[in-house]
């Protein structure tokens, strides 16, 4: 049973920049396909990002440019950075994880393990 635990989160200003990761345990993500996902108050759960087993990658629209997701196999370990932050940003985030090497999606009901979150705020 893999577990996932976000950090990284915190409140910055407008335009500023935050570093998320996400860490696994009880089993290797290497061949795990893995995405971030926001949650405001009051909205529905968003895929952000993803990245499969062979580095490829997906964004929503909104953050294309804007936020890059990475992971680091040997580390077990999702990250996404997140630049020029804007007041529309405010969420938690949440990292996820299917065991399938190509799930290349952003929708949340194909993944099968998630982390608790992890709260940004943006300040203008």
């Amino acid at each position: 049973q893999v577990q996932l635990v976000e950090s990284g989160g915190g409140s910055v200003q407008a335009g500023g920049s935050l570093r998320l990761s996400c860490a696994a345990s009880g089993a290797s993500i290497r061949e795990f396909s893995m995405a971030w996902f926001r949650q405001a108050p009051g909205k529905e759960r968003e895929g952000v990002a993803g990245i499969v087993s062979s580095g490829s990658r997906i964004y929503v629209d909104s953050v294309r440019g804007q936020f890059t997701v990475s992971r680091d196999s040997a580390k077990d370990t999702l990250y996404l950075e997140m630049d020029r932050l804007k007041p529309e940003d405010p969420a938690k985030y949440y990292c996820a994880t299917v065991d399938r090497p190509y799930e290349l999606s952003l929708l949340p009901t194909l993944f099968e393990c998630w982390g608790q979150g992890t709260q940004v705020t943006v300040s203008s």
